[in-house]
């Protein structure tokens, strides 16, 4: 999706780049998350003795309600996250394929680099070492740093913004999931939803990632189908060449 150079002025001054990493660092093609998916279907089954077509809707409903269906699990039912956060994560990597242009443009940004995740921060650490990515990074902030407080939580935010001095007036977000840009946009970060083309039906509508064919919202500045082509375009903004005399 090409944008116009004026439209980057939301751009302008900023030298903090704030990624999720699900869909969003990698591609959605990729399909991981289906991995994590059917990893928290067995593990809800298991912990509340459930067969797995009960489990899977009360997964849905809790990631709807609260966000994640760890905190569900936490606020219904006292579970400790540790064992959660270790089994569902525990997933093959191999469908990533290399991806040296994202890399080299991610490494171009000036300025701070950060990963935030409502996955774990191992989970974060072991992606981004897949994909050559953690040495560009500067910090990753998992779901156990905010309290367990997921996205969209306005607590989640504010630890974020606490643990690693953020200013989010200096600061783009991306994300696929538009629901998590809304209280990012208040605090004044400019927002950027990542778009893949995977059919998300299968998901709450309250929390489905973004498709190709979701429009802007208010809280919304930018959409992308390709992460690597705009933080390109982001780059040239930076970093006009000279005019030809």
């Amino acid at each position: 999706m090409t944008l116009p150079a004026l439209e980057m002025s939301r751009i302008e001054g900023r030298d903090t780049w704030v990624f999720d990493l699900d869909n969003t660092l990698y591609p959605a093609e990729c399909d991981l998350f289906a991995q994590i998916d059917q990893r928290m279907t067995d593990f809800v089954a298991r912990f509340l003795g459930m067969d797995r077509a009960e489990a899977r809707a009360l997964q849905k409903q809790y990631y709807a309600e609260h966000g994640t269906t760890l905190k569900g699990l936490m606020t219904m039912h006292g579970m400790d996250p540790a064992e959660f956060l270790a089994h569902v994560h525990e997933i093959d990597l191999s469908p990533i394929p290399p991806l040296p242009s994202l890399c080299d443009a991610i490494a171009a940004l000036p300025g701070r680099k950060i990963v935030y995740t409502n996955g774990s921060r191992g989970h974060a650490e072991r992606v981004t070492k897949h994909m050559e990515l953690h040495h560009h990074f500067h910090g990753m902030f998992g779901i156990e740093d905010a309290g367990f407080h997921p996205k969209p939580s306005q607590a989640a935010y504010d630890a974020f913004c606490d643990a690693h001095e953020i200013d989010p007036g200096r600061a783009v977000f991306f994300e696929d999931l538009e629901r998590n840009l809304k209280p990012a946009h208040e605090m004044g970060f400019a927002t950027v939803l990542v778009r893949s083309g995977k059919d998300w039906s299968h998901e709450p509508v309250e929390a489905r990632p973004a498709g190709l064919n979701d429009a802007a919202h208010p809280h919304v500045d930018y959409l992308t189908d390709d992460l690597t082509g705009f933080i390109r375009q982001v780059l040239a903004f930076l970093s006009p060449l000279p005019a030809e005399e």
